[in-house]
């Protein structure tokens, strides 16, 4: 049964971790000077977010994220996300996109629980497939952190949490409203949606 035949989107999972130290990046100085960003110490406070990369041929690119703040202290309760939120990410994603998901991430322990397991089995509207292993090359969501680092991320030290947390909504905020830059995700994995296979494959 083919994403084409279900009228379903192809939609990409992954996760990623954001501290408050700063992601370098190329920027202008003066010459002779190399550019320094002075941070206040370091910080275990840090953000994670799950994000979904959307396809499907005629339609508009989504992005469809969920954010989790690590608490404060240090093992005090669960900092990682927990397979019912994912499957709480993948059900917000079937209500907005009002179609069938075929499901594509990688191999996390968490993704193979068997409550996620059963979940789909349950579910008619979602199709789960695995990606290789090793192989984020091949998940154009590594393309959104990648915008993210380069941009809104890039040389600035947070001095709070907060400001974190603004900062990185306002950057996913950006991709989301530009499906150009969510194509060009899919692009650099060197996939390409055909209406022939499940998932997508990679030009020869």
């Amino acid at each position: 049964m083919t994403a084409a035949a279900l009228g379903a989107f192809i939609v990409f999972e992954d996760e990623a971790g954001f501290s408050m130290t700063a992601a370098r990046a190329r920027t202008w100085g003066r010459r002779g000077q190399t550019p320094l960003v002075r941070v206040r110490g370091r910080s275990w406070r840090r953000y994670s977010i799950a994000a979904l990369c959307c396809y499907r041929p005629g339609e508009s690119s989504r992005l469809i994220y969920r954010p989790r703040r690590h608490r404060k202290y240090r093992g005090v309760g669960r900092n990682s996300f927990a397979w019912t939120d994912y499957r709480d990410l993948i059900v917000r994603a079937h209500i907005q996109l009002k179609a069938p998901i075929v499901l594509i991430w990688d191999n996390l322990n968490t993704h193979r629980a068997a409550g996620m397991r059963q979940y789909a089995a349950d579910h008619d509207w979602l199709t789960i497939v695995q990606l290789p292993s090793y192989a984020p090359d091949l998940n154009p969501v590594e393309g959104v952190w990648s915008l993210l680092r380069r941009g809104p991320l890039a040389n600035i030290a947070f001095t709070d949490d907060d400001r974190l947390e603004r900062t990185l909504r306002r950057g996913l905020r950006h991709i989301q409203h530009r499906p150009h830059l969510i194509d060009g995700c899919l692009t650099g994995t060197g996939l390409q949606l055909t209406h022939d296979p499940t998932t997508p494959r990679r030009d020869q």
